[in-house]
């Protein structure tokens, strides 16, 4: 798959990267829709009256749902419901374009992949798996599975202990702010990824290695910097 040539002028000089973390949901799948019926069901089946937050919820993202409704005060009753019509409407989550591809050519390369996702573990895996492509990464690794979600840098230290690579030869592609943050947190290079349903301003605000706008782009980073 060709695309653009992309610079990667945030790296140091002589870096070469050679292994890929990717946050899931906004960079893998465009589930934003389902996101938002299956938090808004939860709401009204736990909280009952009033309007839903989401766009509260959506300034969360890259965190796990438990830690979320901490912040945000709501119950953790939530949980329940909103994984199960997850799990009801996953047939309407795609792939973003290019991504299908962008994993076939990293597989092809040699290029190690895993995914660090704010879900559950079991649920990425399951999403993954019904899309086709979860034979494509290493590990996909769920914030249930680590001691602290992102922000702290444990799930990004885990996929790196399981892929067997050093956090200088890794980036990680995020759509949010935590996903960044837990990336330099874990001495990982933060790529923002611009082509869902992102803040771009707070994303280029939180100081990434690189913006990309499509998976194509991002495809073109990864090989120039693994040069």
């Amino acid at each position: 798959m060709a695309g653009p040539a992309v610079d990667h002028r945030g790296l140091p000089a002589g870096t070469a990267l050679t292994a890929v973390v990717f946050d899931l949901d906004g960079v893998l799948v465009n589930s934003f829709e389902v996101m938002r019926l299956a938090f808004t069901h939860a709401f009204r089946e736990v909280v009952g009256d009033g309007e839903p937050p989401f766009e509260e919820y959506l300034r969360h993202l890259g965190g796990y749902f438990p830690e979320i409704m901490r912040k945000m005060g709501l119950p953790l009753d939530m949980e329940g419901p909103f994984v199960r019509e997850s799990y009801r409407l996953a047939d309407r989550i795609e792939l973003y374009p290019g991504v299908r591809e962008l994993l076939d050519e990293l597989r092809e390369r040699g290029i190690p992949c895993a995914v660090a996702t704010g879900k559950a573990g079991v649920r990425a895996r399951s999403l993954l798996d019904g899309l086709g492509v979860l034979d494509r990464f290493a590990h996909v690794i769920g914030s249930d599975e680590v001691d602290r979600p992102k922000p702290a840098p444990d799930i990004v230290l885990r996929a790196l202990t399981l892929m067997d690579v050093g956090a200088s030869e890794t980036m990680m592609i995020g759509d949010a702010v935590y996903d960044l943050e837990a990336a330099r947190a874990a001495g990982v290079a933060p790529v923002a990824a611009l082509w869902g349903e992102c803040d771009p301003g707070a994303l280029l605000a939180a100081g990434p290695v690189a913006s990309l706008e499509s998976p194509d782009e991002l495809l073109a980073f990864v090989l120039a910097a693994g040069k």
